[in-house]
């Protein structure tokens, strides 16, 4: 069980992930993603007469399982291979954190940042409910999420999902660089 507890290298990450696109496609003709998830949950539980939601979604059911099956997946490693090591952090980082008040690794993710204490904070605020917000604004103005340009759509070789994940990559490099360190320092 040792090996599972720990993060596997990219080299064998990376190819199973790949591997899902085509067997997806094999099995169905089916495309990777996660947003469109929330998409066919809203159709199939909100019986409003909004056009967006008006479609045959129980064709796209089998997404509705697998995002349920993702969740399950990861409760199921919380409950009984729980990882009970500190998150390692770089020392460079930890020490740059650090000015911005950020020390407990002790969970899956800094407490000073996510928490139910932290929410109420006008940082917490920016990070978790308007960083939301931003989400999945852009995932919505994207036409799809990360997962589903990045591994769906640049193995299909469409072109919006090359722009799409060029777009994404400039905007973590820009929030990771430039505008996280002016939020931290709420």
């Amino acid at each position: 069980m040792s090996w599972i507890n720990q993060p596997w290298p990219w080299y064998i990450a990376g190819p199973l992930i790949g591997l899902v696109v085509p067997a997806l496609f094999l099995m169905g003709n089916k495309t990777f993603g996660i947003s469109s998830a929330l998409r066919h949950f809203c159709a199939a539980c909100i019986p409003a007469n909004i056009k967006f939601f008006k479609y045959d979604w129980k064709k796209e059911v089998w997404n509705l399982f697998f995002v349920a099956g993702v969740f399950l997946g990861g409760v199921i490693c919380v409950l009984l291979i729980p990882n009970k090591a500190d998150i390692v952090v770089a020392p460079k980082l930890a020490e740059e954190l650090l000015t911005y008040g950020i020390n407990d690794y002790s969970g899956s993710v800094p407490k000073q940042l996510f928490s139910w204490e932290s929410l109420v904070t006008l940082r917490g605020f920016v990070l978790m409910v308007f960083g939301g917000f931003l989400v999945g604004f852009g995932t919505r103005y994207a036409g799809g999420c990360t997962s589903g340009h990045a591994i769906s759509g640049l193995a299909n070789l469409q072109l919006p999902s090359l722009i799409a994940t060029c777009c994404f990559m400039a905007g973590g490099f820009l929030m990771a660089n430039i505008i996280l360190p002016l939020i931290l320092s709420l």
